[in-house]
């Protein structure tokens, strides 16, 4: 198994960067899906769509935690946690709803 190097933060935030820069220059859906699907394993994939269904359900606002369980299959622990950042992480959620109109 391949060793991991260790980052420095600034490193480690500068990876970020370069990596959220890269995001920022994809133009279209096809674009953005062909990317993604490079990037993360079908798992990683699935994860992100699956925590996105929660936030537009959750800022809804007609269901419950267990109600978007039996919908989605996501376990409640992770429907919390996301609705704790939708509603005080950083504002990335919220600001991604607004700006598809929801």
């Amino acid at each position: 198994m391949k060793e991991r190097r260790i980052l420095s933060a600034r490193e480690e935030a500068m990876a970020e960067d370069r990596l959220l820069r890269t995001v920022l220059t994809l133009r279209t859906l096809d674009e953005c899906r062909a990317f993604f699907h490079d990037l993360c394993t079908p798992a990683e994939l699935q994860a992100l769509k699956d925590r996105w269904a929660v936030v537009e359900l959750l800022a809804e606002g007609q269901l419950t935690y267990r109600q978007i369980h039996e919908q989605t299959g996501v376990s409640v622990t992770t429907i919390g946690r996301v609705a704790r950042y939708l509603l005080g992480g950083e504002g990335g959620y919220a600001r991604a709803l607004q700006r598809i109109g929801k």
